[in-house]
């Protein structure tokens, strides 16, 4: 067990890739322990040729880059733009609103900070608007994508937990509006202190047409979202579905050609790609861990030191809270979930709950470094250094630290949804 951990953490130093840490450091457990290494690619290849949910990660990739590249965000942001531009700091209230509605289409962050990030970003500069205060509030608002469905980061604790796809979609509605709210009163609050200029009230000719032009772009996460809660399509039928919208509407508006999909294609391939190397590298992680006893062990720790639920929690919240600052998010989950999961079910924590609090915890840490996937791709749209985009979004951060215990201590704001639709106990 010590050999694994020392040798993962020495080649994390050496600067290997966070999955060839992983599976490097697995191999060499086998090999010490004499285990058979057939293992390392029967495990691997089994995390991941197993599992139907799986297959909708490359399909919502695929649908974040079609929209992304059809005009579609486009016309997200303009209808954001109408709802709560006038609102004093605009624009930034804008860039939330518009990740909002995102959330419903793209499931990841990156896809939202790299495609309507850019547009929201040329719109505030244009505007006006500091770089820092713009920065800020796009990398923040890109981090509500993987809470509200669909969600890429659900799928795949979904998948290493064991808990319905379904219900944990349903379940980030209510967190991912809160997020919203909860960084608009910052954005309010910044504006009126930089006296950012208000925009004039849109009149109702103006918010009709705006709907009208973006009606069945809008459509998107209502068709998703109720498919799966009626039960007329599984998740991963929804992200095929999600694909064939998008597509439906870009060549219904000529935005895009059918000479553009290899491209599409090419590029959702080497998002999935790394992504399912890393679970597949994670599961055998995972697996070693699992054959340890780990988890036996860490819930035995809790449960013979630890006796409030509450500071279980806070624990939790911790170390996930570290992890995230240094690990990808999907081998985070990967390896994690069957760690941690047990630990908080046996504290009376709901499993779907617990998906929402360890995704969130996940998803600040690509606002923090020294990972801060966020922070890097905002650096790369801009001409402002990691540093002080760091700095700058930090406000945010503690904003969603606030949100992240209280979705901690009130879960009936992650469960009320589930269980109103009979998907969680």
């Amino acid at each position: 067990m010590v050999l694994l951990l020392v040798s993962f953490a020495l080649f994390l130093i050496l600067g290997m890739p966070i999955s060839f840490c992983m599976m490097g450091a697995s191999m060499l457990y086998m090999l010490v322990n004499e285990l058979p290494l057939f293992t390392v690619v029967q495990t691997m290849t089994s995390s991941i040729g197993e599992s139907f949910t799986i297959i909708a990660i490359p399909f919502f990739i695929l649908a974040g880059n079609i929209m992304n590249n059809s005009g579609i965000t486009q016309k997200i942001f303009d209808f954001a733009n109408v709802c709560v531009g006038w609102f004093p700091g605009g624009l930034g209230h804008v860039n939330i609103l518009a990740s909002i509605i995102f959330s419903g289409m793209s499931g990841t962050a990156v896809a939202d900070a790299g495609g309507l990030g850019a547009i929201e970003l040329d719109a505030m500069k244009k505007a006006g608007y500091d770089d820092d205060f713009s920065l800020a509030v796009t990398g923040a608002s890109s981090i509500i994508g993987p809470i509200i469905p669909p969600s890429v980061p659900a799928v795949t604790f979904a998948v290493a937990g064991g808990v319905s796809v379904g219900a944990l979609f349903v379940a980030g509605v209510i967190p991912g509006v809160i997020m919203g709210l909860a960084m608009a009163v910052l954005v309010y609050v910044t504006s009126k202190k930089r006296n950012y200029a208000v925009c004039a009230r849109p009149t109702l000719k103006m918010a009709v047409k705006a709907f009208g032009s973006s009606f069945f772009e809008l459509l998107t996460p209502v068709i998703l979202i109720g498919g799966i809660s009626t039960g007329i399509f599984t998740p991963t039928e929804a992200a095929a579905v999600c694909v064939l919208y998008a597509l439906v509407l870009s060549f219904a508006t000529r935005s895009i050609t059918v000479k553009e999909l290899p491209g599409f294609v090419k590029e959702t391939l080497k998002n999935t790609v790394g992504i399912t190397f890393i679970i597949a590298a994670a599961s055998i992680f995972s697996y070693i861990l699992t054959i340890e006893q780990v988890p036996a062990m860490l819930t035995n720790l809790f449960l013979d030191n630890v006796h409030n639920r509450y500071l279980a929690l806070l624990l939790i919240n911790l170390i996930l809270l570290v992890v995230g600052m240094f690990m990808e998010t999907m081998a985070s989950l990967t390896v994690l979930t069957p760690i941690l999961l047990p630990v908080a079910v046996s504290f009376g924590v709901h499993p779907v709950h617990f998906g929402i609090i360890m995704i969130l915890n996940l998803m600040i840490g690509l606002l923090t470094p020294p990972v801060g996937t966020v922070l890097y791709v905002l650096a790369g749209l801009s001409d402002v250094s990691f540093e002080k985009i760091a700095k700058a979004i930090l406000p945010y951060v503690g904003v969603l630290m606030v949100v992240l215990l209280i979705l901690t201590f009130v879960p009936e704001l992650v469960l009320f949804l589930p269980r109103l639709m009979g998907m969680a106990v």
